[in-house]
C-alpha cells in the first residue's frame, strides 16, 4: 500500500518576528551595533574637531613662514616644521623599508619553521607593543648621547632611526604575511623551469605581492609620521629652517608638526595655540590620507 507525503505544516517555514530566538538575535544585533558605534564614534568626534578647529587657520602663510616668536602674532607659519616631518619621516622610510622588506622575506621564503625564525617573529610582535617613548630614549642613549652621527647629538637623522625603529614591526609582519598569500604554486612552476631561489624570489614571488607589502608600508609610515615622543629625545624642536650647510638638515635638530604641536599647543599665546590647531589639521590629513592609500592598495590586491 503505497504512502503519501504530506509537505510541513505551512507554519513551519513562515518567520515568526516574535518567536525567543529571533527576538534574541535582534537584540545582540542592536547591541553590537552600539558597542561598534561607540568604538568609532571617538575617532569620528576627534577628527571632525580637529578639522573644525584647524581647517581655519590654513592659510598660504602657513606652508612658507617661520612660526612667530612667543607672544607675537606675525608672521603665522611653519613651513620648517612641515619640512621637518617630510625629512625625518622620508629618512625613517629610507632605513626601515629595506630592512623590514628584507626581514620579511627571510621569514617567510627562507626560513619559514625553526627556532630562529620563530623567535624574530616573537620580537617583531614584541617591538610593535613597546612604547614609542622607549624607542626615543634607546636612540637618545644610542646616538644622541655618545654622539656617533659625526659628532653631533640632536638631530634630524636621530629622529629618523627612531621612527624607522617603530616602523619596522608593521613592514615586517605584512611583508611575511604577504608573502604567504603568494600560492605554492608560483614557487613550484619556477623551480621547475630551473630558475634559483633569488630569481624565484625576485621575479615571481615579489611581485605578486608587492600590494600587501606596500599597503604594510604605507601603515608603517602613517604611524611614524603621527609620533611625538621619539623626536623630543631625537629630532628635538627648530624654530628656523632646516640648516642645509649642515648635512642638508639631517644633523642638526629640526622642526617637525608631532612636536610643534606639544610645544605650541601648552603656550598661553593664542597665536601658538591657532598653530598647534593648524598643525594639527595638516596631521590629522596626512594620516587619513596615508591610511586611505593602504586601504586602496589593500582592495587593489583582494581584486
Amino acid at each position: 500500500m503505497a504512502t503519501t507525503c504530506y509537505p510541513p505544516a505551512a507554519s513551519g517555514l513562515t518567520y515568526n518576528p516574535y518567536a525567543p530566538r529571533n527576538v534574541w538575535n535582534r537584540a545582540m544585533n542592536l547591541l553590537a551595533a552600539l558597542f561598534a558605534t561607540i568604538a568609532v564614534l571617538p575617532l569620528v568626534v576627534v577628527t571632525l574637531y580637529v578639522l573644525y578647529k584647524g581647517g581655519g587657520a590654513i592659510t598660504p602663510a602657513i606652508f612658507t613662514e617661520l612660526p612667530p616668536a612667543p607672544g607675537l602674532s606675525e608672521p603665522m607659519g611653519m613651513g620648517n616644521a612641515i619640512i621637518g616631518t617630510a625629512m625625518v619621516t622620508g629618512g625613517a622610510a629610507l632605513v626601515a623599508i629595506p630592512v623590514g622588506v628584507g626581514g620579511g622575506i627571510y621569514l617567510a621564503e627562507v626560513a619559514r619553521k625553526g627556532w630562529f625564525a620563530q623567535s624574530i617573529r616573537f620580537g617583531v610582535n614584541v617591538l610593535a607593543g613597546v612604547p614609542s617613548i622607549i624607542c626615543g630614549l634607546f636612540i637618545y642613549a644610542l646616538v644622541v648621547n655618545t654622539r656617533i652621527l659625526w659628532g653631533e647629538s640632536f638631530s634630524a637623522l636621530a629622529g629618523s632611526l627612531a621612527l624607522a625603529v617603530l616602523m619596522l614591526p608593521t613592514i615586517v609582519k605584512t611583508t611575511d604575511e604577504g608573502l604567504k598569500l603568494v600560492p605554492q604554486e608560483l614557487r613550484m612552476g619556477a623551480l621547475g623551469i630551473g630558475a634559483s631561489r633569488f630569481v624565484t624570489i625576485t621575479r615571481v614571488v615579489l611581485p605578486a605581492a608587492v600590494s600587501p607589502i606596500a599597503t604594510g608600508v604605507v601603515l608603517g609610515i602613517a604611524r611614524a609620521a603621527g609620533e611625538t615622543a621619539p623626536l623630543i629625545f631625537t629630532a628635538l624642536f627648530s624654530p628656523f629652517w632646516p640648516d642645509w650647510a649642515s648635512g642638508w638638515g639631517l644633523l642638526a635638530p629640526t622642526a617637525t608638526l608631532s612636536v610643534q604641536i606639544y610645544n605650541f599647543g601648552i603656550m598661553p599665546f593664542e597665536p601658538q595655540v591657532q598653530l598647534a590647531w593648524a598643525a594639527s589639521f595638516i596631521l590629522v590629513v596626512m594620516i587619513l590620507a596615508a591610511n586611505l592609500l593602504a586601504r586602496w592598495l589593500a582592495h587593489f590586491s583582494a581584486s
